[in-house]
Formats: structure tokens, sequence, C-alpha cells
């Protein structure tokens, strides 16, 4: 059994056998791939942490949304999300990142995926 063979060493025929491809392939959680909103939630998540780490200011809060960023991708991956604990994360993130408008857009996209796991639509900013 190599360990760069993704095929022999995970038994999946369909495993990528470049080196270290097949451990990320593995790395899939059930659930996942098949909820849109999950995968909808992990990008948008991907996507805020990815403009946090740019951002160049000094947020006195940023472990804490990162923290709650890092709870908000695992709630994700595990597909079957509470909506409770999807907006507590979200308000924490909210205030750690204050009023930094830079961030704004990939909050509002977090925030909206978020949404999607409710099943009522959204009439309008700030209306729940």
């Amino acid at each position: 059994m190599l360990a760069n063979d993704g095929a022999r060493l995970w038994g999946d025929p369909d495993a990528l056998s470049v080196e270290g491809a097949a451990v990320v392939e593995a790395r899939r959680v059930a659930g996942t791939d098949d909820d849109p909103r999950a995968a909808e939630l992990r990008r948008a998540v991907a996507r805020l942490r990815r403009d946090l780490a740019a951002h160049p200011a000094e947020l006195p809060d940023r472990a804490i949304a990162d923290d709650e960023l890092a709870a908000l991708d695992a709630m994700a991956r595990t597909g079957a999300p509470e909506l409770h604990r999807l907006r507590r994360s979200l308000l924490l993130i909210a205030g750690a990142l204050g009023s930094v408008s830079a961030l704004g857009s990939a909050l509002t996209g977090v925030r909206a995926a978020i949404d999607q796991f409710s099943g009522a639509p959204r009439t309008g900013i700030g209306r729940d």
C-alpha cells in the first residue's frame, strides 16, 4: 500500500492518484455534496476568511471572528447545521468585525448563505 496512491490507500477506484490529492478527496464528509446550502455556506465562509486574512487593519476581536468562521465551516461540513447556532456565529462574527466596510460584502454573503437554512425567504434588510 503506497501512501501517494489514492486508489489503493483508500480503496476507492475514483480517488485521485496524484500525490497528496487523494487525502484531500478522501476527507470529504458525507452530506455536504448533497446539500447545496452547505456548499454555499462553505464558499461564503472561505471568502470571508480570505478577505479577513488580507485586511491590513488590526482588529481587536479578530480571533473571535476566526474562531466562529472555523465553527461555521465545521457545521457546514456536517451537512445538517442548526439554524440557531449558525445565527449565533454570524452575530459574533459581525460584532467582532464591527463596521469594517471592506469586509461588508463577504459578511453579507455569509448571512445570505445562513438565511438559506431558514426555509423562509428574506423580504428585506433588517426584517426577520
